[in-house]
């Protein structure tokens, strides 16, 4: 099982500190949501998780994350090696709007080096099968992917991700832009997929993130001239009803947020 663990990591944006001394332990395979009111840092720590968020301009980040006991940071660290074990799936769904639905799942591998056709097929099949798609555009998997529903075309995101077999699939979001029904479809994927995968999961939703969860983190930023911190984390359940810290609590019942 892929561990995955973060111990005092922090991030800027140019001179703002956005991320202060972040540390926790991903258990493997499981669902682990991060929590928190607009401008708190889940999603940059999302995006240092897989390196991302050092592709933005004045962006730096500090500290470790281990996977399986190697430091994704260390000097001699590659980010696109990094990336090819932890994929990522946005907010709104982005597949190559002129590429097939076949030619979207298999970007990544096309990318990664040559594999016979029926190789292609196969990985195909199998990441959109995970992905809860297969069902519904095994019959017209030479469409362009544009041409997909919004929820269909974010469950297709998602397959493209895990064609490449990442042991960790980090998710910005992922529903936030889709109607109820297609809600459901992604949280039913994201249940089915962690016995495959680690998943972390940022969502503005905590009603989502106590249907989906096995643990849940909270974070907060106070004050904009001190960085977003971990509050708490631990059991989902034990979170919502139990939390230690005050203000997981104030944050949970709506008091703030």
């Amino acid at each position: 099982m892929t561990t995955l663990s973060i111990d005092g990591l922090a991030a800027w944006y140019g001179s703002d500190k956005a991320l202060g001394d972040v540390s926790m332990e991903i258990r493997p395979n499981s669902v682990t949501a991060i929590i928190g009111p607009s401008g708190c840092g889940k999603s940059t720590l999302l995006r240092c998780i897989n390196r991302m968020h050092e592709e933005v301009r004045g962006a730096r980040a500090e500290g470790s994350i281990f996977l399986d006991g190697k430091d994704i940071y260390a000097s001699d660290s590659d980010p696109v090696d990094v990336r090819r074990h932890i994929g990522m799936v946005f907010q709104r769904p982005n597949p190559f709007p002129t590429m097939t639905i076949f030619e979207n799942v298999v970007s990544g591998l096309k990318l990664r080096g040559r594999y016979p056709k029926a190789t292609l097929r196969e990985r195909a099949e199998l990441a959109l099968q995970h992905a809860g798609l297969w069902g519904e555009v095994k019959d017209r998997l030479d469409l362009p992917g544009g041409q997909l529903s919004g929820g269909q075309q974010q469950r297709l995101c998602i397959a493209r991700a895990l064609a490449v077999n990442p042991e960790v699939l980090l998710m910005d979001e992922p529903a936030s832009a889709l109607d109820p029904i297609s809600t459901q479809q992604i949280e039913d994927t994201v249940i089915e997929l962690k016995s495959d995968v680690t998943i972390v999961i940022v969502t503005h939703n905590m009603q989502q993130a106590a249907r989906i969860s096995d643990e849940t983190a909270f974070m907060l930023r106070e004050h904009m001239d001190r960085p977003a911190v971990l509050v708490e984390m631990g059991d989902t359940k034990e979170l919502f009803t139990a939390p230690h810290d005050p203000r997981t609590e104030a944050y949970i019942t709506g008091r703030f947020g």
